[in-house]
């Protein structure tokens, strides 16, 4: 499989570490146990588009989002993350 590298370009999967869903956010330091319980050990099992972060170790050493297909692998886009947005007041 090659996955587009939004830095490199395409490149094979062996030079890639999947870091994860991109969708999960992290639960405030002061939420209950309920919600660490849920974020650390409860995970949807997608089917069809989703969006994951992986690494490319073996090249720029870059983290960046992809967009793949969980049926087929397909992957449908990639891109760099982007950087934290502050709150609106």
């Amino acid at each position: 499989m090659l996955i587009p590298c939004p830095y490199c370009g395409p490149r094979n999967q062996i030079e890639f570490t999947y870091g994860g869903d991109a969708t999960l956010r992290r639960p405030a330091p002061d939420a209950p146990e309920s919600a660490w319980v849920d974020y650390v050990y409860l995970r949807d099992n997608p089917c069809g588009p989703h969006d994951e972060l992986w690494y490319h170790g073996a090249g720029c050493r870059s983290w960046f989002k992809v967009r793949r297909d969980t049926r087929t692998h397909q992957i449908l886009e990639s891109a760099t993350i982007d950087p934290p947005q502050p709150a609106d007041p």
